[in-house]
């Protein structure tokens, strides 16, 4: 079979497309010099391993051969990864979400030979069809209008990418709104109560979440309700019900694998019942830390149980080899029947027949009517328009165990034994058929986001949690740390053609999520070296991408000239804003090194994200607890002992530890004083913790509230 310039690529979304008919070009200098030498346009066309429109535009219009002669007569084709290459992605993303087609992946765009876009969409049939221009027709439309009026499309780029520049030169503008000044109290709790107020607006309260159809999860908005809740202002109530009981909904609903643990990646419905099926790290590594952190705000509920699921999902299904995290799970896979057909959904889908010919009769009726298993299906009315999931069911649970042994008679715990059981029956039945393509590229951010959940997973759970944190951060430093710059990410792939190009340097995500993993990793025990790299990575971060005029952090480092635009992001959407996790990141490493220079530069990042803050609140939910955090008084625990020594030595610190973590100590940073490096390390920054010290023999806390310490105690008690 022929292979096109992608074969030589490691993205595995680039690999799919290696022996499409289209002469594809990664991007780079290759491809931007054949389009200016032969004038011709540029075809570029985004998306990654796991889309599912992704992969039908490819069946559809890659793969076929007359599409393909129109792509490699009149223009030169260029694939990229968006999780690779965010960079590219969010300049010509923005683009077409500017001009009202609204986003997604496939994203195609057409640029000059200067790479400034002239026309966009999102995935395109292959012919005219649902009202939508057919791929074929959009391709000879636009080489008529570049063959008939080139000067005007050139002009129409410049004026294109003017426009854009103005849009990435207001992310952060305005005037400050001095929230860190003692006298503007008001203002910050009428800004935190107006995020509440907003999120309220948007509010399911009947079946959870923050819009209608399609629903998302929207991690960044729960980081902002669970830590109002705990600060306990005005809606704190209010803020404390909405994240619990959309917690609790999204862990009933299809959305969640109610078998292997984990989250999907958007329910298509309001119910959280039929999903979009594909698995995200980031999702997993956000919703995670959400379930972790309402287990300590209510630790009689279900959240702990749901935490575990998703960090064992990960570490069964999610690791590679080394202990880093791969990217994602396709929403895709082979039909167990016809290997040959994929399908959405049908790995993860059951019929009624397959459900009753694997359990035994008592334990499949109790597994039907609690997972609401039915007949002929259970995907709710125009859920499922394509008809991929008919006939088949989701599971989502439709009522407590306890109001299940009501309905049967039967006690509870015999119910809950019959669906555990159930549970590890159809488990082990699944793993037999055709698994999703797994996206096994180690993406740096993603991996920073998983080492926060599973650092904390460790302070909530216990279990063998830390070592996986320590063993991805570790991979991390090793692979993906160079000559004091980081790496986007990395992919091993043994024999393969990839040919030694220069591999593509972080961005500022990357920097601002690995530190925060690192925070949490040290603050769950897993030694000082984690928090000495985090200085040493915020100082990286800061020498490449602050803005020292106006404040706050570019995405990129604007040394790629091929990138026309450099913008600072601000939106907390699937994956959060590099600038909200970076001002948290700067407030708690302030605290924990006595740094006014880096707590005044959190200060500044959030000073220049203001007027959005006070006019789109619900944007920004992440920044909204950095401005939180920032206004509270500062709280530091220190404790004083061996995190290695053995259970009831007079120095053991970890059932100190331990009683830290079943609270919620959002307002808090943690700071061990062991009497070795890592108290040597921060008496460098903190000279007061060079005379902490356990008390008589024994280890002990010490609490500064405010900014008065208390005496130590030695006692967990």
């Amino acid at each position: 079979m022929l292979e096109n310039r992608l074969a030589r690529e490691k993205s595995p979304y680039l690999l799919q497309h290696c022996h499409n008919p289209v002469d594809w070009f990664p991007w780079g200098d290759e491809a931007f010099e054949k389009a200016r030498r032969e004038r011709k346009p540029i075809f570029l066309s985004v998306g990654y391993s796991t889309c599912h429109w992704c992969h039908v535009m490819e069946r559809e219009s890659f793969e076929n051969q007359a599409i393909a002669a129109l792509l490699n007569e009149s223009f030169v084709s260029v694939k990229v990864d968006r999780e690779e290459r965010p960079d590219v992605d969010r300049v010509y993303m923005t683009y077409v979400q500017a001009t009202g087609v609204g986003g997604g992946w496939p994203m195609s765009v057409f640029l000059t030979p200067n790479l400034k876009p002239f026309f966009g969409g999102t995935y395109f049939p292959p012919e005219d069809r649902w009202g939508r221009p057919g791929f074929a027709t959009v391709l000879r439309n636009v080489a008529e209008m570049w063959r008939d009026d080139r000067a005007g499309i050139l002009a129409h780029g410049d004026s294109v990418i003017e426009r854009l520049g103005a849009m990435f030169g207001a992310e952060a503008g305005g005037s400050p709104a001095g929230f860190f000044a003692n006298e503007n109290g008001d203002t910050v709790s009428a800004v935190l109560a107006g995020g509440v107020r907003q999120i309220a607006g948007g509010f399911d309260a009947e079946f959870g979440g923050f819009s209608d159809a399609p629903k998302f999860p929207r991690p960044a908005t729960l980081h902002f309700l669970l830590r109002n809740a705990a600060a306990g202002g005005a809606d704190a109530s209010t803020a404390r019900e909405m994240a619990l009981f959309t917690l609790r909904a999204m862990a009933a609903g299809g959305i969640h694998d109610h078998l292997g643990g984990g989250f999907h990646r958007y329910s298509v419905d309001r119910f959280w019942h039929v999903p979009h099926f594909e698995k995200m790290l980031y999702d997993q590594a956000q919703l995670a830390c959400a379930y972790l952190e309402a287990a300590q705000i209510a630790p009689e509920g279900i959240y702990a149980g749901v935490a575990r699921g998703v960090l064992d999902y990960l570490r069964r299904d999610l690791t590679a080899p080394g202990g880093a995290f791969f990217s994602a799970e396709d929403a895709d896979s082979a039909l167990p029947e016809n290997p040959e057909k994929r399908g959405e959904g049908a790995f993860y889908v059951w019929t009624e027949a397959e459900i009753d010919e694997a359990l035994a009769a008592d334990d499949a009726a109790l597994f039907a009517r609690f997972y609401g298993v039915e007949p002929h299906g259970n995907a709710p009315a125009g859920s499922d328009p394509h008809g991929e999931l008919a006939g088949t069911n989701t599971l989502i649970q439709r009522m407590s165990v306890e109001e299940l042994a009501r309905q049967t008679g039967a006690p509870v715990e015999a119910v809950a034994a019959s669906l555990a059981r159930s549970r590890q029956v159809l488990f082990e039945r699944r793993a037999r058929r055709p698994r999703p393509h797994l996206d096994d590229k180690i993406v740096t951010a993603w991996n920073g986001l998983a080492i926060s959940a599973f650092a904390r997973g460790a302070g909530v759970l216990g279990d063998p949690y830390l070592d996986c944190a320590l063993r991805a951060a570790a991979y991390v430093r090793e692979k993906l740390w160079r000559g004091g710059r980081l790496l986007r990410c990395e992919r091993e792939t043994p024999g393969a053609k990839a040919e030694p190009r220069p591999p593509t340097e972080g961005f500022a995500d990357d920097y601002a999520f690995l530190i925060q993993g690192l925070l949490d990793l040290y603050e769950a025990g897993g030694g000082h070296e984690w928090l000495s790299w985090a200085a040493e990575l915020q100082t990286a971060q800061d020498r490449v991408f602050l803005d020292p005029d106006r404040g706050g952090y570019f995405s990129t480092s604007g040394a790629d000239p091929s990138i026309l635009l450099r913008g600072k992001e601000s939106y907390d959407g699937a994956e959060p804003s590099p600038n909200s996790v970076a001002a948290l990141n700067a407030f708690r490493l302030g605290r924990m090194l006595d740094s006014t220079e880096l707590i005044g530069r959190a200060q500044t990042t959030v000073e220049a994200f203001s007027s959005q803050l006070v006019r789109s609140p619900t944007a920004m939910p992440i920044m909204l607890s950095a401005l939180l955090f920032g206004t509270s008084p500062p709280r530091q625990i220190i404790l004083a002992g061996r995190l290695d020594v053995p259970e009831g030595h007079p120095l053991d610190l970890k059932p100190f530890l331990r009683n830290i973590h079943d609270r919620f100590q959002w307002d808090a940073v943690l700071l061990f004083a062991d009497g070795g490096p890592g108290q040597e390390w921060l008496g460098r920054s903190l000279a007061f913790i060079r005379s902490v010290a356990p008390v008589n023999g024994r280890a002990a806390a010490y609490l500064c509230d405010g900014f008065a310490c208390q005496a130590p105690v030695t006692t967990v008690s």
